[in-house]
This record gives structure tokens, sequence and C-alpha cells, in this order.
């Protein structure tokens, strides 16, 4: 389980990113990610960083980006089998929400209204 008192939270964004951003629906398309620190339930930093083109590295390139950024919970609207695979292998812990805004996808984190997404939850075409 996720240590709430030290999060680094990933939700992909469209363009610009930020916690004004509309959520991206498919994670490794999105234009960006939002990345915000979580300390004790209280949003401390937020930074937004590319995503890099889908055909490099497949659904499995934002894995890796995100391990890069020391990301451990990933908040998304949909994910295939095999990226969820690696998030999990890599020590990211995967959310299902369909909030709109960034904003209120960490509002809804921080309250614990989001909960890890399970495996029947999955998008059935990756």
């Amino acid at each position: 389980m996720l240590n709430m008192s030290n999060v680094r939270l990933a939700i992909p964004s469209v363009r610009p990113g930020g916690l004004s951003a509309e959520c991206s629906g498919h994670f490794g398309r999105c234009d960006c990610f939002t990345i915000v620190e979580i300390n004790d339930g209280k949003r401390v930093k937020d930074t937004v960083i590319d995503n890099p083109p889908h055909y490099e590295g497949g659904c499995l390139r934002p894995v890796n980006l995100l391990s890069e950024h020391q990301v451990n919970a990933l908040v998304v609207q949909g994910i295939g089998a095999w990226p969820l695979s690696g998030f999990r292998q890599a020590g990211i812990e995967v959310y299902q929400a369909n909030e709109p805004t960034v904003q209120k996808v960490v509002d809804a984190f921080c309250a614990g209204k989001i909960s890890p997404i399970d495996d029947r939850q999955v998008c059935q075409h990756h």
C-alpha cells in the first residue's frame, strides 16, 4: 500500500498541463504528465513533463519516464494490461478516476476517493 505521507502523483494531461489542465483519456498518448508532490495529504508542488511520442517504446515508454521522475502513483482513466504490469513492476501504484481536470483528481486522491485500478478495469486493446 502507498505511503500517503510522501506521494509523487502523475496525471496524464492535455497541454499545457498543470492543475487546471484537462485530464487525458489515454495515458500513453497524452501530451504531458502533471506530477504533483503530496506530503501528509497536502499538495506541495506540481511540475509538468512532456510525454514522448507513443512510437518511442509504445505504452512502456511512460513507465520508464515516470519511474525516472520518482513517481510512485499514477491516476488514469484507462490503461491496458501490458503497461499496467510495467507500472506495477516499477513500483508505481495505478489508480483509476474519471475526473475532468487535474485539480479534481488531486482533490479526490487526497480525500481518499480514488481506488487502485482493478485488473478487470483494463482496456482490452493493449
